[in-house]
């Protein structure tokens, strides 16, 4: 009994430690040639393994910070908190307000999804349709799939599509704002949570608090500060930035 605990503690402080790790190092930290001994232990601590690079990165699933899609990337490779690949692009399209393109997917996970979601559609797990042109992904429950139906046809005529393709709509937006937001600091965050807002108008404070997973109150005191010129832009600049000062000559 002690024996299994130590290898369960080993397992743990290196996935602590590194945050991911191959199954060789996972085999090399229980002393182990086994995978089967290596998946019994990491079934038994809750573990996920990634969704890119062929799935042969793991980790714990109390390590990863997902974003609001469920999505975590750690040195670009991709874990999600639905587990599989399959899963994530079926929730990702099941909760979509205007449904996915195969490219938009890609953008997005950072992985060539056309042979997932050729099996998704084989199972019935998601329906495909073609819009303007284009292979578009929606739910498989009718309901939901008609409002995701209109909406997509409805976002497709009111953009200019000489300039924007049916590839970069609501969910696809919604998508980039939040991974943007995910590389700002605290400040940052705020000041693009309450510009996001100051587009949307009214109701934009709640719109972008949901979102972004922010306190309402948040997104207006960023808002405010925009509005009221109160950022201080010297402190935006890193030590030593900014124009050179220019010598006198005397």
């Amino acid at each position: 009994m002690r024996t299994i605990t130590l290898h369960k503690e080993s397992l743990i402080k290196l996935l602590k430690k590194q945050k991911i790790a191959t199954m060789k190092e996972l085999k090399n930290t229980l002393k182990s040639k086994s995978s089967m001994t290596v998946f019994r232990k990491l079934k038994e601590l809750n573990y996920l393994s990634s969704c890119s690079n062929s799935g042969k990165y793991y980790t714990l699933r109390n390590i990863p910070s997902f974003d609001q899609l469920g999505l975590w990337f750690y040195k670009s490779i991709l874990f999600s908190s639905y587990g599989s690949l399959a899963e994530t692009i079926r929730n990702l399209i099941e909760k979509s307000d205007a449904g996915y393109s195969a490219l938009a997917l890609k953008k997005l996970l950072k992985v060539t999804p056309n042979e997932v979601l050729l099996k998704l559609i084989k199972s019935k797990s998601i329906i495909r349709k073609k819009i303007d042109g284009n292979y578009i992904y929606f739910s498989s429950f009718k309901n939901e799939r008609e409002s995701q139906e209109q909406s997509r046809k409805r976002m497709v005529s009111d953009f200019d599509l000489g300039k924007i393709t049916p590839d970069v709509l609501i969910n696809e937006v919604k998508a980039s704002i939040i991974l943007f937001f995910c590389t700002l600091n605290e400040k940052q965050k705020r000041q693009y949570a309450g510009l996001e807002s100051i587009k949307l108008g009214n109701g934009g404070d709640r719109v972008i608090s949901e979102l972004l997973g922010l306190n309402k109150k948040t997104v207006t005191k960023g808002k405010n500060e925009l509005l009221n010129n109160s950022i201080n832009i010297d402190t935006i600049r890193s030590p030593g930035g900014g124009r050179k000062k220019k010598k006198k000559k005397w």
